[in-house]
């Protein structure tokens, strides 16, 4: 993007934008505090709705909405389901179902108490707002240059990632297109509009696809350089063992911690060596695979102090949020059995304010550039709406 001098806006690494995300959601991952998730998300939304590019896929926000909806939505249904009653206020009488012997522990409908339905309520409530960190990201940060910062040893891994991260936005893109079409087709008609924009959408998306290959393929991507296969052998083993030594160190050096009803006879000393060994093969491995790959960039996106401030500012806050919960355990889940108010400490909203800043001091999104339109006439209306416009107009 340019601005009217010339010059290119500083735009912030899509990376960033993850990072602060994914701080956010880390977060609230083990409370169930409705004060604090909704606190978070409208610190998400407050920074989406000012930081947001002027872009069809930035708009997919609306779907991650709908989909958290549908998360709160089919954790109560399975609360009721099948989940575990409680003897508390009962608020849905309904009858319980005998299930065979081979079934037993679980229970089908009963009666649901006021306290398990809030519960599942929260739950789902919490995963939701963690699905709309994620999509606060991909609002934020474009696909496209999330692939292009990549690193190119993990550049399958990326793509495939990407890919699957920028579905919802893609989509949105597809069906604005569409319905605008419709529109200028003066077809307003609302019953079968589902019908009429999954077909298209759906050719849409094939016609992007194969241009998208075509232009990749033109680029030369997927060349590799030549290597021995002791190299190509060494680099996996430096890959794939660091991956399962940090798995295995991880998994160690939280158990070695002790958590609570977990006795450990290892001590986390013991394991965090495994951990760092893993961490440091896995980088050695990407770094080799790497060198021999070749990519180039037409314009790469600056990481600078800009970058180093919003993950700043998201690291920030999921400290100051895990401190807060940590001195005061009574805030980090809301009370069901009794159902009680939620506690809010008065350091958790202030919290949470270092999340926020990104909001203002990161640069503006460009406004896109109005032109002039032509002047239209009579016969250039499309047909519908716009065409009886027009006449009135000029009637």
């Amino acid at each position: 993007m340019t601005s009217a001098s010339g010059h290119r806006r500083r735009v912030v690494h899509p990376g960033a934008w993850w990072m602060w995300a994914t701080a956010m959601a880390v977060a609230i991952a083990t409370t169930t505090n409705p004060v604090l998730l909704a606190l978070v998300l409208a610190v998400v939304v407050l920074t989406v709705v000012a930081r947001r590019p002027y872009a069809p896929w930035a708009r997919s926000l609306r779907l991650y909405a709908a989909l958290g909806a549908f998360v709160v939505v089919s954790r109560v249904v399975l609360h009721v389901l099948v989940g575990m009653k409680t003897s508390d206020t009962i608020v849905l009488p309904l009858p319980q179902v005998e299930l065979p012997e081979w079934a037993r522990g679980i229970t089908l409908l009963g009666p649901v108490g006021l306290g398990g339905l809030v519960g599942a309520f929260l739950e789902g409530l919490r995963l939701a707002t963690m699905l709309f960190c994620f999509g606060a990201a991909n609002a934020l940060a474009n696909p496209k240059r999330l692939l292009a910062a990549t690193p190119p040893a993990v550049r399958d891994i990326g793509t495939a990632t990407v890919i699957a991260l920028s579905v919802a936005p893609q989509l949105v893109e597809s069906v604005q297109r569409v319905r605008k079409a419709r529109v200028l087709r003066g077809d307003a008609r609302r019953a079968t509009r589902v019908k009429q924009v999954a077909l298209p959408v759906l050719h849409d998306t094939l016609d992007r696809s194969i241009s998208l290959a075509a232009s990749m393929e033109a680029r030369g991507y997927g060349r590799r350089a030549e290597r021995p296969f002791v190299t190509r052998f060494v680099i996996g083993l430096l890959m794939l063992g660091g991956a399962l030594l940090t798995c295995v160190g991880v998994y160690g050096t939280m158990q070695g911690f002790g958590a609570e009803g977990v006795v450990s006879d290892v001590p986390w000393w013991t394991t965090a060596p495994v951990l760092v060994v893993g961490i440091v093969a896995s980088v050695v491995g990407v770094a080799f695979a790497g060198c021999s790959m070749r990519r180039t960039r037409y314009r790469r996106d600056p990481w600078g102090l800009l970058e180093w401030a919003v993950v700043a500012c998201g690291i920030v806050t999921l400290v100051a949020v895990r401190t807060v919960l940590e001195d005061q355990p009574d805030a980090r889940n809301l009370s069901v059995s009794p159902l009680a108010m939620p506690v809010v400490p008065l350091w958790l909203p202030l919290a949470l304010v270092p999340a926020l800043l990104p909001a203002f001091f990161t640069p503006e999104p460009e406004r896109p550039r109005r032109t002039s339109a032509p002047e239209r006439t009579l016969d250039d209306a499309a047909p519908g709406r716009d065409a009886r416009a027009l006449r009135g107009a000029i009637s």
